[in-house]
């Protein structure tokens, strides 16, 4: 199948911001050209499929590099398919999983069969995420060479963070060997100490244990002197506390090779916008205050953080209604991702370049991918329509996670197509 789309507007930041026509053959990107220049197709064609791209914006796909799937082990939460499908209906065309699964990623085995699943899937791709150390204990370190071998593209414990500081000098300076980037769950649990939200105001009135600021900033502390001592790529999750994007900031400033995310959930909510015990609200790291929300747009703003990505956590129902302090952790985030951070863009913060520099091109930079629109290029592409309104409704996501506290929420953007390697994954017109 040939795809041909006509006058849409290309925003890929550093090669192409203009009304261009682009044709799609086996699975590249055939041309990019300026409107008019492509063959004319005829009408009775039935290998080429043409689309009007008026009125729409084509940008590189969209790559997310903080994503749970949950399979193998909790496919009752999320299977791969499930997943990369939500994340293809999100304008997502490629997500990084985390290795936290049961069995963990912590093998060359475990990561070919998530190669296998995602084959399958026939949706958005995958980029495994091996475990640093065995069975995410934080004791022994994985054979991450034969994981790099069998697929995996960076490593990291998400979901529990590695205390022994010695391991993770000689995580980074076996996978700076490697050239692989390290990815930081910047969490100390001793200062965490069992929290569920953020230590603030709204967690003393609901009588609910705080996590303090201080439990992730002087982890990403450490780990930037780690980065200096090595020399090794260091990636930080998840970035939530003026203190963490204070740090990067001045260790960029240094020209030490860091990198960080934060997630949309950090810069459209805080802890005082949490109805009281309402579980679809708990994520580690927590939402935080104001200030620190200001931080993170701010950080956003300036460079400081590099990308967003969703840390997309889907669990199941019984596992979110119980007691605020037993609810798990995590939200689901695949499908509101780009509707939350256009919301950027509308406010200023951003511009659409800069939105797509950090929701496409740097995670691509991470992973070790060129995701240009170029002619040769594997034809993975997202198309935005900036002007869909849209309503969050939970019931009709296709994930298998309702956890979100967006529930309700009006937002403006949404991915209109969903291209990976030439094959449409998801249209908007299908779904109405």
């Amino acid at each position: 199948m040939q795809i041909q789309i006509k006058g849409v507007r290309v925003v890929d930041p550093g090669n192409i911001e203009g009304i261009r026509d682009i044709s799609i053959k086996d699975g590249l990107f055939e041309a990019v050209s300026e409107p008019g220049q492509l063959p004319e197709v005829a009408k009775d064609a039935s290998d080429v499929k043409v689309i009007d791209g008026q009125g729409l914006i084509a940008v590189p796909g969209l790559i997310d590099v903080h994503v749970h799937l949950r399979e193998p082990g909790q496919e009752y939460k999320e299977t791969i398919e499930t997943g990369l499908k939500a994340a293809a209906a999100g304008g997502i065309t490629a997500v990084c999983a985390m290795p936290n699964t049961k069995p963990v990623n912590d093998n060359a085995q475990v990561t070919a069969f998530i190669l296998s699943q995602a084959k399958k899937a026939n949706a958005s791709r995958v980029y495994p995420v091996g475990a640093i150390s065995r069975n995410l204990e934080g004791e022994k370190l994985n054979d991450i060479a034969d994981m790099k071998k069998a697929g995996i593209r960076a490593v990291t414990d998400d979901g529990m963070p590695v205390t022994d500081s010695q391991l993770m000098r000689r995580t980074l300076e076996y996978c700076k060997s490697l050239g692989l980037p390290v990815l930081v769950h910047a969490e100390d649990k001793r200062l965490a100490d069992g929290g569920s939200m953020n230590e603030g105001l709204p967690a003393t009135v609901m009588g609910i244990k705080g996590i303090p600021n201080a439990a992730e900033s002087v982890m990403v502390m450490r780990d930037i002197a780690l980065a200096e001592l090595t020399g090794a790529r260091v990636h930080f999750c998840h970035m939530s506390t003026a203190q963490s994007i204070e740090a990067i900031r001045a260790a960029k400033a240094k020209g030490l090779p860091v990198t960080c995310e934060t997630a949309p959930h950090y810069f459209t909510l805080t802890d005082a916008d949490m109805p009281a015990y309402d579980t679809n609200f708990k994520m580690n790291p927590p939402l935080r205050s104001d200030k620190d929300r200001a931080a993170i747009i701010e950080g956003l703003t300036d460079g400081t953080i590099d990308m967003i990505a969703t840390d997309h956590a889907p669990h199941a129902e019984d596992e979110k209604q119980v007691e605020f302090d037993l609810a798990a952790f995590g939200i689901v985030g695949l499908e509101t991702s780009l509707g939350l951070s256009l919301a950027l863009v509308a406010q200023g913060h951003l511009t659409l370049a800069q939105l797509v520099q950090k929701m496409a091109k740097a995670p691509a930079d991470l992973m070790g991918i060129n995701n240009d629109i170029v002619p040769g290029n594997p034809a993975d592409l997202t198309l935005i329509n900036m002007d869909a309104g849209w309503t969050v409704d939970p019931n009709l996501f296709v994930s298998k996670g309702r956890n979100t506290p967006f529930a309700g929420r009006r937002l403006t953007g949404a991915a209109a197509l969903t291209i990976v390697g030439g094959r449409i994954v998801y249209s908007m017109d299908s779904m109405s």
